[in-house]
């Protein structure tokens, strides 16, 4: 796969992210929304392989951030939050237990 097909499959991922992560959060959509088209667009004139390889990893690596370790979190009071994890940061976690298993 060329290096401006990765880089487009990441761009289109990282926003798909985006949308599942901030669901209904409309700030911090659009917060993101901007941040990633600003990281890409500072780097669009990058010619050096060996850095469009850096960017795609470390864009890579935001995506799997993103996916795997943010939570919502909705104020409900004045000193109170209500977490909103989605389904797929839900594992069974079982004291002293090596491999954790996805909750169905």
């Amino acid at each position: 796969m060329g290096q401006a097909t990765k880089v487009l499959q990441l761009f289109k991922t990282l926003h798909r992210t985006r949308q599942r992560v901030f669901k209904n959060d409309t700030r911090a959509l659009e917060a993101a929304r901007i941040k990633i088209n600003e990281e890409f667009k500072s780097n669009k004139s990058e010619t050096s392989p060996k850095k469009i390889e850096e960017l795609i990893k470390m864009g890579s690596d935001v995506e799997l951030l993103l996916r795997t370790s943010v939570i919502q979190a909705i104020h409900t009071d004045h000193n109170t939050l209500k977490l909103v994890p989605r389904r797929e940061l839900l594992i069974e976690n079982v004291p002293y237990c090596d491999a954790p298993t996805q909750k169905q």
